[in-house]
């Protein structure tokens, strides 16, 4: 599969993933909802990596790499708890457009931090996800 069949399929997970999580911090508190779900995909992680084989590639591992992933994993934590705490108070037809505008500003750090380029068709569609989040969250 390409690029875009994997991107499509994580589109419709999460789709799924907003609503499951919705029904899920229903009547627990949005912090335990996040680590329950987070103690999950650490062991879906590592079941994933551990059947694709031998573990060697750990070793490999730079320390620019482990820094970049432990940030990573840390904005993603926070992420997440500001998530579940959305989707506890708020509604899910809501929060997800709003959580959506991360590729806005994917889109948009890219250009800055990576080099990426920035065209008028780019920018055009940034501004078209903006505001179709705006209008599905405050329609």
């Amino acid at each position: 599969m390409n690029w875009i069949a994997w991107s499509l399929l994580s589109a419709l997970f999460a789709g799924v993933t907003a609503i499951l999580a919705k029904q899920g911090v229903t009547h627990i508190p949005s912090n335990l909802a996040m680590a329950i779900r987070t103690t999950v995909i650490f062991a879906v992680a590592w079941a994933v990596v551990l059947a694709s084989g031998p573990p060697a590639a750990i070793a490999k591992v730079d320390r620019r790499g482990l820094l970049f992933l432990v940030l990573s994993g840390g904005t993603t934590g926070l992420s997440w708890l500001c998530y579940f705490r959305a989707l506890q108070v708020g509604e899910a037809s809501r929060v997800a457009p709003l959580d959506k505008l991360s590729v806005v500003f994917v889109v948009l750090f890219a250009a800055l931090f990576l080099g990426e380029r920035l065209t008028f068709l780019s920018a055009a569609g940034v501004l078209l996800i903006a505001a179709g989040a705006i209008l599905l969250t405050f329609a």
